[in-house]
């Protein structure tokens, strides 16, 4: 049981820490690289990348934390590691929160701005201002919320990185 809760407590640790970086990275180099940009390029630029990261090396860290999160819940309330409990329950909060900060906010802008009718670089009339509308409808809501987001991760990444040293700890004394 205990190798069991050790090892979800570190698969989880590390899914959180990967989607911290991942959005911190969005947060501190991306965006701001990608707000220098004119405007086709920033909307083209930004659909490129979110049909792009719609994979294995994604989903997987994203959506792997939660179930092994519930689990960690139920072998520390269950097993030898319960000295970590606040701490997972804690990192499950976090993680949901930031969870649905994607799914709820960050993935619909995604989806919109998918379907956002851009020029077609060939100078055609309006394509300024459907470029320009597009981006405006996008960027600073979803900037914000990807801050958000990074935050809430990696808050449940250092909570995690807590419960994985106290139930480390608590394995030595038992």
């Amino acid at each position: 049981m205990r190798a069991l809760q050790t090892a979800t407590l570190l698969v989880a640790t590390l899914g959180a820490g990967l989607m911290a970086g991942l959005f911190a990275a969005f947060a501190y180099a991306v965006m701001p690289g990608l707000a220098r940009s004119a405007d086709r390029t920033f909307v083209q630029a930004m659909q490129n990348i979110n049909r792009a990261i719609i994979n294995g090396w994604f989903l997987l860290p994203f959506l792997l934390p939660v179930p092994l999160l519930i689990l960690a819940t139920v072998l520390a309330w269950n097993g030898h590691g319960r000295v970590a409990l606040p701490w997972v329950l804690a990192a499950l909060v976090l993680y949901m929160a930031g969870f649905f900060v994607t799914s709820g906010v960050n993935v619909p802008l995604n989806n919109a701005l998918d379907k956002a009718d851009i020029a077609s670089g060939k100078g055609d009339t309006g394509d300024d201002d459907r470029d320009r509308a597009a981006r405006a409808a996008f960027e600073g809501r979803w900037v914000t919320w990807n801050i958000v987001r990074a935050l809430l991760h990696t808050a449940a990444f250092g909570v995690l990185a807590c419960a994985l040293l106290l139930h480390g700890t608590a394995a030595g004394t038992t």
